[in-house]
């Protein structure tokens, strides 16, 4: 009987390293970035900067003299986290709120499971969401856009979903459409949210240079997409007057920033095609169900961090066949 040998993958060797393919995100997200300073000025500037400096030192200090290791603070795994951080936040939250962020993206997100590769969930939404439960007032504080020279003194207001969330309790949604700013400004991001949030055109020309780079895949960002259309649009089909359209619900919160940059992340998420589309549309459902139903007039951070703890059932169950399968001769 001849013997096949099964080896874990990587099969093939290719030219790309964690630095390039970390850099790559960062540069996709370049477009993304210039609009919120565009449209937040000195406090996005602010905000980025010290997020992105924050865990740059954390990663370097904990591993430096936490864990004893070579520190790979430069790597890009870094500056990515403390760039898709500050996405997540108002850009007029003070600095200081910004690096118990950034400490517990690295900290707690990434280094308490020994760094890059072995962590179970996206680093930067443990610090969003950490920030969220301890300063919930200050991350649901959000600045109007335009002014550019105005940083935590900003004037502030309700994003379109709060609009929506808040109007439901005594108004239709057509009556509450009129005070949500035009499909046209949601879609270039002239509206009030997270940094990361305002404009589905430039995190869209940023998918499309990863899909060109094949940094990322289709299947979770269209899976997720596709499943918070089609709910939402059965939902709004069946009584338009309570539940807002599906271009409503792509354009805003952070769904296509979650869909492009958080769920993808291949650490978190799974290795198959068949189970990141299962991944995807399980993300995309419950986002939806805690938009509508849930307290939280935005959900996906918390669906997409729920479906890091799957990974793992995911990836153990829905496997590729294997290469080389044992033959009997005789």
């Amino acid at each position: 009987m001849q013997k096949f040998i099964v080896s874990p993958s990587p099969h093939t060797y290719t030219g790309e390293s964690v630095p390039r393919l970390m850099y790559g995100v960062i540069i996709s997200l370049l477009p993304a970035l210039g609009v919120s300073v565009f449209y937040f000025g000195i406090g996005m500037v602010i905000v980025t900067t010290v997020s992105i400096l924050s865990c740059i030192l954390f990663e370097y200090l904990i591993q430096k003299f936490v864990m004893k290791t070579r520190p790979t603070h430069m790597d890009g795994s870094a500056i990515l986290t403390g760039l898709l951080l500050a996405f997540c936040l108002p850009a007029n939250i003070p600095f200081w709120m910004v690096m118990i962020g950034g400490l517990a993206a690295v900290g707690i997100g990434k280094m308490t499971f020994g760094g890059l590769g072995n962590n179970i969930f996206n680093p930067a939404l443990v610090g969003r969401v950490f920030l969220f439960i301890s300063f919930p007032v200050a991350m649901t504080s959000w600045p109007e856009p335009g002014q550019w020279m105005q940083y935590t003194d900003a004037a502030t207001g309700a994003t379109p979903l709060g609009l929506m969330k808040e109007g439901l309790a005594m108004k239709t949604v057509g009556e509450i459409m009129p005070e949500v700013p035009s499909f046209l400004n949601l879609f270039m991001g002239k509206m009030m949210g997270s940094s990361g949030e305002v404009s589905a055109l430039a995190l869209l020309i940023g998918m499309l240079y990863m899909l060109y780079r094949k940094i990322i895949t289709w299947h979770i960002p269209v899976s997720i997409l596709g499943s918070v259309f089609i709910f939402t649009g059965i939902l709004w089909l069946v009584n338009p007057d309570r539940f807002a359209d599906p271009l409503f619900h792509m354009l805003t919160g952070g769904l296509i920033l979650g869909a492009i940059y958080m769920a993808t992340d291949y650490v978190t998420s799974p290795m198959t095609a068949k189970g990141m589309l299962i991944y995807g549309v399980g993300i995309g459902i419950v986002t939806v169900l805690i938009r509508i139903f849930g307290a939280y007039p935005e959900g996906v951070q918390f669906a997409i961090l729920i479906f890091n703890g799957f990974t793992p059932l995911l990836n153990k169950y829905i496997k590729p066949k294997r290469f080389g399968k044992e033959v009997a001769h005789g």
